[in-house]
């Protein structure tokens, strides 16, 4: 039998010359076999053979076979399906069953509390009426402004301006001194004064009511009145124009813009120009603490008969684009007041460490 045997698998290796790779002899072999009933063979996979050393080397565990793919089927499924976006919620619970529980530390407490002003005063004036009285003829309020040692709003905000404030003031300074020169940067100073200072006298001459038609006309031409035109429809009732306040009891004066109803409110209204746009409050740095001064100071004013209770705010641009109004209530007005207050006091304080002699 075993000479049989050695014929047949002959025989099938001549018929599979050059085909080493072959399987068809084993599998011949394995059916002769099945049929003796000494010998009982179990068929086995099937195996390639390769003459490559590189094959024959032990292959490379994967390391994703240590994955635990049971603990991570819910989260691959949720990612593969096409079911509703996950919550936060869901989210967060994945999150600890794959890394546990989040340890969570307190937050570090502040032994800083918030600030508040030491002396507190009010913003309004509880003894006057919201709604002022009707001007005379002679037109608004236009109070000049004494010379005399009283600080002014702008000074103290000046001399109170965080580091923050004072450091990227100084960085804008340096660059444009390093792009422009020293004298060029002087005569860029000296035009954005004129510029604002020709602006607020053509906003005067507008909202005057002894204006004459040539004048307003020329002032049409400038691209920050053109800036402000949607603003001006919104503007009656005007109260005051370029007048002077003073704050006895704070000791502050200021020159305030004007006083008018806006939107039928009426308010106390600072007029800014821009280069950059400042669609936000916040890119109005301290205006409206500027704002909220000088509402403090007429509210408490006894050249004043009326209450200002909101504030008006309005960027304007040269290239004629629309100003951006950033309006003010009287719950943001009192916020406002507030920080003035800290730094009235912070200037207060500041001149009074001066003023004291230092030991020799």
């Amino acid at each position: 039998m075993r000479s049989g045997l050695r014929n047949v698998v002959v025989s099938q290796t001549r018929e599979s010359e050059g085909e080493s790779l072959n399987m068809k002899p084993l599998l011949t072999i394995c059916r002769l076999l099945r049929h003796l009933n000494r010998f009982s063979v179990k068929p086995s996979p099937l195996v390639s053979f390769s003459t490559s050393s590189y094959l024959c080397r032990q292959k490379k565990k994967n390391p994703y076979e240590t994955v635990d793919q049971g603990k991570y089927s819910r989260l691959v499924r949720s990612v593969l399906s096409k079911g509703p976006a996950q919550t936060p919620e869901s989210l967060f619970k994945e999150d600890d069953v794959l890394f546990g529980p989040v340890c969570k530390h307190r937050a570090p407490e502040k032994n800083e509390p918030a600030r508040v002003p030491e002396n507190w005063f009010p913003i309004f004036n509880e003894q006057r009426s919201g709604k002022p009285h009707p001007r005379a003829s002679s037109g608004p309020l236009k109070i000049p402004l004494q010379r005399h040692e009283t600080p002014s709003v702008t000074r103290i905000l000046q001399q109170t301006m965080t580091p923050e404030q004072s450091f990227f003031l100084e960085r804008w300074k340096q660059r444009m001194i390093l792009e422009l020169g020293e004298d060029g940067f002087a005569e860029y100073t000296s035009n954005t004064f004129l510029q604002g200072k020709q602006f607020h006298e053509a906003l005067e001459s507008i909202l005057s009511p002894q204006e004459d038609l040539e004048r307003r006309e020329e002032h049409l031409q400038s691209g920050y009145i053109k800036s402000v035109q949607h603003i001006l429809k919104e503007i009656s009732g005007v109260q005051a124009l370029e007048s002077a306040v003073q704050h006895e009891a704070l000791k502050y004066v200021g020159m305030l813009d004007c006083v008018a109803e806006y939107q039928g409110k009426l308010c106390l209204i600072d007029w800014k120009t821009s280069e950059k746009p400042k669609p936000f409050i916040q890119n109005t740095y301290d205006n409206p603490l500027q704002v909220v001064a000088y509402m403090g100071a007429v509210n408490h004013d006894a050249h004043y008969s009326f209450q200002v209770q909101c504030g008006l705010i309005v960027v304007a641009y040269k290239d004629g684009s629309p100003a951006h109004p950033h309006f003010m209530d009287e719950e943001l007005c009192s916020k406002y007041w507030a920080k003035w207050l800290l730094r009235l006091e912070e200037y207060t304080e500041k001149q009074k460490n001066q003023s004291i002699p230092k030991p020799d």
